[in-house]
């Protein structure tokens, strides 16, 4: 039998497949509908100050950085009805700045040095992470308020460091990182459609409303 991680360090749980996969996802889906609501807010007040010139900034590891960067992707282009592009980085992909920095500084530095060149007071920091444990993600919370930027962030399990460094946070209340990652990205698609409800986003010609 195949053993993972947990979010709580410590803790070996099979690995899940097949229809206990889904299964892990279904009993995680209750809970997260207060996430839903606090995610769904979360784009009805970065709307206003991307259209104001505040940017996002948005960082993660590992499968969390892909997210990242598809967050900053929908904001830069369209979620999915045309408005005017919004200013979002991903600090995750920054690949020339990623290896300068692992290089020359402690790793906990590789998104608190990003997040002390790029943030500015009104910007808004996203951070990702499916422990919430992440030192380089707890020191770009701390690197983002010192800044003046909101800290934002989609983790595991709370209590967790990267919830407490944060201004408001999500926590998905799930055993297992997948499960935690792929309410992940429901969480960055409701954000998304939120801003572009805001926005008063319109679908692109020839599509359906």
């Amino acid at each position: 039998m195949t053993l993972e991680m947990s979010p709580q360090a410590g803790v070996r749980r099979p690995t899940l497949c097949d229809h206990d996969h889904l299964a892990s996802l279904r009993d995680a889906l209750p809970a997260f509908t207060r996430c839903v609501d606090l995610v769904d807010d979360w784009g009805t007040r970065l709307a206003p100050r991307l259209q104001n010139g505040a940017r996002l900034l948005a960082a993660g590891n590992g499968g969390s950085a892909a997210q990242a960067q598809h967050l900053t992707a929908e904001l830069v282009g369209r979620y999915r009805n045309d408005r005017a592009p919004m200013s979002a980085i991903c600090l995750s992909a920054e690949t020339s700045s990623l290896t300068a920095i692992c290089n020359d500084y402690d790793p906990a530095e590789l998104f608190a040095r990003q997040v002390e060149a790029h943030a500015r007071p009104g910007d808004v920091l996203v951070l990702l992470s499916t422990s919430g444990r992440s030192p380089n993600l707890v020191e770009a919370a701390r690197r983002g308020h010192g800044a003046g930027a909101t800290v934002w962030s989609l983790t595991g399990p709370a209590p967790n460091p990267l919830a407490e460094h944060s201004d408001e946070y999500c926590a998905v209340d799930a055993a297992y990182p997948a499960t935690v990652q792929e309410l992940h990205l429901v969480a960055v698609h409701v954000l998304c459609a939120a801003v572009d409800r805001w926005l008063g986003a319109v679908p692109m010609d020839g599509e359906a409303p």
